[in-house]
């Protein structure tokens, strides 16, 4: 099995740098590793070719946010390096030097073959992030609730891009995930497309720290990056085939009682009505573009994500 990690980085140069050091410390082996530089003006490219002179650097011209630094990442680490596994992860993730193994030792132990597999994901200071929990699949079967409790995991519906190993051949099926993202739900769109109808788990043993500047969650005082929560997740129950239709009444009731949550706690309530009131307005008037329009100008980031998208397939219904 052919192994690649892929970073997405921007503006987090030490992080970064302690990140790529964690990668080589692994117990197993990377095959080779693709940083996806979002037009840093810290350093942080020349940062990774000094620490890491094997890695491939793809040094984007303007940030294209996580979605897109990871839609080019993973289709370079397929394409041009023939990874059999993606292991996806930001810059200020650091894993510990079994992190790789442990997920590797789950996927071979499965009875099944599970297509997304997400590492527990610890702050600085030991706790678990709540940025980053999985979300547990609903209404499990007791077949698959046991064939992961047997191998010391648990079974998920979706899993973020902090520290989760991805099969190369259920990303070709499936799609990249869709750039036009640019933050947030990129991840629980990906991972939620690939689960609809495969595997996935959560491996307490894998473990990472994620080095975020404070332990909380995505819902704590957003501030405008609340308009990406409330554009994408309307995209995502709009567009996506990530969720069958019986799952989206779940999903959008959990959607809309965390909005409220949200506003409720805020200490800048207009900001986020603001976001809520563009959000909803784009989410309805308005769908993705193909990665390749999004990325237009990026060569040959772009041509390379239209070959890809062409033979994977649209992202959207």
């Amino acid at each position: 099995m052919r192994i690649a990690a892929v970073i997405v980085a921007y503006n987090r140069r030490d992080l970064l740098v302690e990140a790529l050091a964690a990668l080589a410390a692994q117990t197993r082996a990377l095959d080779s590793i693709v940083v996806v530089d979002n037009a840093s003006t810290d350093g942080s490219a020349e940062a990774a070719a000094a620490a890491s002179p094997s890695a491939d650097i793809v040094r984007l011209d303007r940030n294209t946010g996580g979605a897109g630094g990871f839609a080019v990442g993973i289709e370079r680490a397929i394409t041009a390096h023939d990874a059999d596994l993606v292991w996806i992860m930001d810059d200020d993730t650091i894993p510990t030097p079994t992190a790789l193994a442990e997920l590797l030792d789950v996927r071979h132990r499965h009875p099944g073959t599970p297509l997304v597999m997400a590492s527990r994901v610890l702050w600085t200071d030991g706790s678990d992030h709540p940025m980053n929990t999985p979300r547990r699949k609903p209404f499990l079967g007791r077949s698959e609730r046991l064939a992961a409790e047997n191998v010391g995991a648990v079974a998920v519906r979706s899993a973020s891009f902090v520290s989760t190993l991805v099969d190369s051949a259920a990303i070709s099926r499936s799609g990249l995930p869709i750039a036009e993202y640019f933050i947030w739900n990129d991840d629980f769109e990906f991972t939620a497309r690939l689960l609809r109808s495969g595997i996935g788990v959560y491996c307490p043993a894998s473990i990472v720290i994620h080095k975020t500047k404070a332990l909380a969650s995505t819902d704590v005082d957003p501030g405008g990056r609340f308009y990406y929560e409330v554009r994408n997740k309307v995209w995502l129950f709009r567009r996506s085939r990530a969720l069958a239709p019986w799952e989206l009444p779940i999903y959008v009731g959990a959607s809309l009682v965390r909005w409220t949550r949200t506003l409720l706690n805020s200490q800048d309530r207009p900001t986020l009505l603001r976001g809520l009131r563009q959000g909803l307005r784009d989410g309805f008037l308005s769908s993705p573009r193909s990665n390749a329009a999004f990325l237009s100008g990026l060569e040959p980031a772009a041509s390379d994500i239209a070959r890809f998208d062409g033979a994977g397939g649209p992202a959207s219904r």
